[in-house]
């Protein structure tokens, strides 16, 4: 189970401090619009747990241990992963540190609290010739569609802007929302460097690709303006000019993996795998992968290490006469 997958539609829950918490996640901290809703989810989740089961509203400054070890029983009762249980329970510790701050509270209740370890599991990624087959089938599905007059029809513009999208996260090793957020401006041409807004309002300068470049430029020569300054990279429409969504790209990359003959099921989030692991195959240090993807610990990126040890492992086993 995906760790955002239980978390319900919250129902309104009037809470002073979890209002101010959000607000700050989004102005100050620039968190993304997932981050925000999860956090939002997981806290609203508690609220109305510990109305339900204490009959009164939760008092941050008076909550004890006890109280998150129940919720944590009730979390286990209804079947969570244990990625869903600790996703939520950071959003509780970012939320009392929240309130330390503000001197709502002295203590964090949960430090230390006993939780479920995480399962270890590898990174999925996509091989380089899978790879390979996924970044031409924006065109191998306008082609069907023309041929076969199947399906709803797409035009060569957008064809052309899911290629670039496809080569931009894959050359960048981008998360979604960084994608959807760059501007005309953030690209350097003549360096190839792209600017990348991440987690908390932080920037980093990643290296572009020629072809990702060329893709970008096949995609703006369909305009009769193309973007400049400020204006999104990939847009939704092109005479709206709104800019690309999320839930479109994760939408439209199922179509892409379906006519690659891939696993449907896999996420964007999959092709940052996918560059990372690559990297790390053809000799790129790990301190570099890490400022690449814009990973703030060491230990976030050192589970690349893994998938590619493992994978020199069953290179061993498959060629050494005495493996």
């Amino acid at each position: 189970m995906d760790a955002t997958q239980s978390l319900e539609e919250p129902v309104e829950i009037r809470d002073k401090w979890i209002g101010k918490f959000l607000a700050h996640l989004a102005t100050d901290r620039g968190a993304s619009v997932y981050t925000q809703r999860n956090y939002a989810l997981a806290l609203n989740e508690f609220a109305r747990w510990h109305l339900t089961e204490r009959k009164s509203a939760a008092a941050w400054e008076k909550l004890q241990r006890d109280d998150f070890r129940s919720f944590v029983r009730f979390l286990g009762r209804n079947n969570l992963s244990r990625a869903a249980v600790q996703l939520r329970f950071s959003a509780l510790r970012t939320f009392y540190k929240f309130l330390m701050r503000h001197g709502v509270v002295e203590t964090m209740p949960i430090k230390n609290l006993a939780l479920p370890k995480l399962e270890k599991r590898l990174p999925k990624f996509l091989t380089k010739q899978q790879m390979e087959a996924l970044l031409v089938a924006p065109f191998a599905l306008l082609k069907i569609q023309k041929e076969k007059k199947v399906g709803r029809p797409i035009s060569q513009t957008a064809a052309l802007r899911d290629v670039a999208v496809l080569e931009t996260i894959y050359s960048c090793g981008l998360r979604i929302s960084e994608l959807c957020g760059l501007r005309v401006s953030d690209i350097d041409w003549s360096e190839q460097i792209v600017r990348v807004r991440g987690k908390g309002k932080k920037e980093r300068l990643v290296p572009i690709g020629k072809p990702a470049l060329m893709a970008i430029q096949d995609y703006w020569n369909t305009f009769k303006q193309p973007p400049v300054g400020a204006s999104p990279v990939f847009f939704a429409e092109t005479k709206k000019r709104a800019p690309l969504g999320g839930c479109s790209i994760a939408r439209r990359l199922k179509q892409f993996l379906i006519i690659a003959g891939l696993d449907p099921s896999l996420t964007p989030h999959k092709l940052r795998h996918s560059y990372a692991t690559h990297l790390l195959d053809a000799g790129a240090d790990l301190r570099s992968v890490q400022e690449l993807l814009g990973h703030a610990h060491l230990i976030t990126t050192q589970v690349y290490t893994h998938v590619t040890t493992e994978r020199l492992k069953k290179a061993y086993d498959a060629a050494h006469p005495r493996a």
